[in-house]
């Protein structure tokens, strides 16, 4: 079956408010490919499953604690519970770049924050010791009033800054530039590629699309993010290629023209360069852990 490509989600934080913190329970975690314009700081609890963040494919489990930057198309699918738990439970905080960026201009002792949120444009995932020593703290995140919680999360972030055990997850990084225009562009197009990855790449709509010519928008691309576009557009396909070699049963050529990719050849050059091995020992791998002893292990750091 098909993925669709990831969709915009729109996280309304409340006006007055700088973050918006939800405890997610559910029955389950079913695969949500999306994205949006605010950093995503997540503990998962009582649950185990696959974490997907851009084309990063990995198990995780109890106590799963991420960093997800702006516009990083990424998604949790439990696989099942734990500890004899009934429901699945994330606790999930939102929160701007502007804020962020604020904030530690403001406060000269946040300055390695900084850092972390730069780094959490590949994805960031912490390592059991620092996800155990805050997990309390970011259970008890819920039932805190708005001051204590804004309070609480600038603390975590400036342990999770300290944190010697964490590592990136994606391949590559989208960094979003601190000029306004060029972030309100950059939306835009990336909106556009996430939705037509699969497609020949062609930058004429994409011109039409922020009144830019051809060159302009090279370079304001690359500006924004870090790279061009045809290597942002690579990410992405790729990305969905890992989806599908973990989730489905098509055939490699079958994933290679859903990706967008010429054929199973193009697909299996690019995919060997990007993750160092073949697309069919990459699914063999997933297989065997899906099935092992271990399957409901998260990944090791």
């Amino acid at each position: 079956m098909p993925i669709a490509p990831p969709y915009f989600e729109t996280v309304t934080i409340a006006p007055g408010r700088s973050l918006l913190v939800f405890d997610r329970q559910l029955p389950e975690f079913p695969f949500n490919w999306h994205y949006h314009p605010e950093f995503e700081l997540t503990l998962t609890v009582d649950s185990h499953g696959m974490r997907f963040v851009g084309d990063h494919v990995g198990q995780y489990g109890d106590g799963d604690l991420v960093l997800i930057a702006p516009n990083l198309p990424h998604a949790f699918q439990s696989r099942g519970l734990t500890g004899g738990a009934t429901r699945h439970r994330a606790v999930v905080c939102w929160f701007t770049q502007d804020w962020a960026a604020g904030l530690i201009r403001a406060v000269p002792e946040l300055s390695p924050v900084a850092d972390l949120l730069a780094q959490a444009r590949r994805g960031l995932h912490f390592g059991p010791a620092t996800s155990d020593a805050l997990r309390q703290r970011f259970l008890d995140l819920g039932g805190m009033d708005d001051l204590s919680q804004v309070m609480a999360l600038q603390s975590l972030l400036v342990a999770l800054a300290a944190a010697p055990d964490r590592r990136p997850l994606a391949a590559d990084a989208v960094t979003i530039s601190d000029l306004p225009r060029d972030r309100a562009r950059l939306q835009k197009v990336l909106d556009h590629l996430h939705q037509h990855y699969d497609q020949p790449l062609r930058l004429a709509p994409l011109c039409d699309l922020v009144h830019l010519t051809e060159s302009q928008l090279q370079r304001i691309f690359r500006r924004s993010a870090r790279m061009s576009i045809s290597a942002y557009v690579m990410q992405l396909r790729l990305g969905q290629a890992c989806q599908q070699l973990v989730q489905t049963d098509r055939t490699i050529a079958q994933i290679a023209g859903a990706c967008g990719f010429s054929d199973a050849a193009d697909l299996a050059r690019r995919f060997r360069r990007a993750r160092g091995q073949t697309p069919t020992a990459y699914r063999a791998t997933f297989r065997s852990a899906a099935t092992g002893p271990s399957s409901a292990a998260p990944d090791q750091d």
